[in-house]
């Protein structure tokens, strides 16, 4: 933001209102996931290639979203699998008997 418009945003709505473009840190709830994302993958990881960083990273957040418990959720996970039947079944036709 240019000087002014900083200057003016803080005299209507005071210092702290929210958060500064480009300042992440000031996020709680970014800085959280930056520093799950960093602890549990990226301390942990040597990537050779893009493509296995584009690949760990995927299975990574596919843990994340899908089956690793958060605390802010109860401890259930954010979007957990649901289980689809088989196709091969619901294509099945039904037998029909006549007696």
């Amino acid at each position: 933001m240019s000087g002014l418009a900083d200057k003016k945003k803080k005299e209507r709505y005071g210092r702290g209102s929210w958060p500064s473009p480009g300042s992440p840190w000031e996020n709680g709830y970014n800085e959280s996931f930056n520093g799950k994302l960093r602890d549990e993958l990226l301390n942990g990881e040597i990537f050779f290639t893009l493509k296995e960083a584009q690949v760990l990273v995927e299975q990574w957040r596919r843990h994340y979203n899908t089956i690793r418990p958060h605390s802010s959720l109860g401890y259930r996970p954010p979007a957990p699998q649901t289980m689809q039947p088989p196709l091969s079944r619901l294509a099945m036709p039904i037998p029909i008997t006549t007696q």
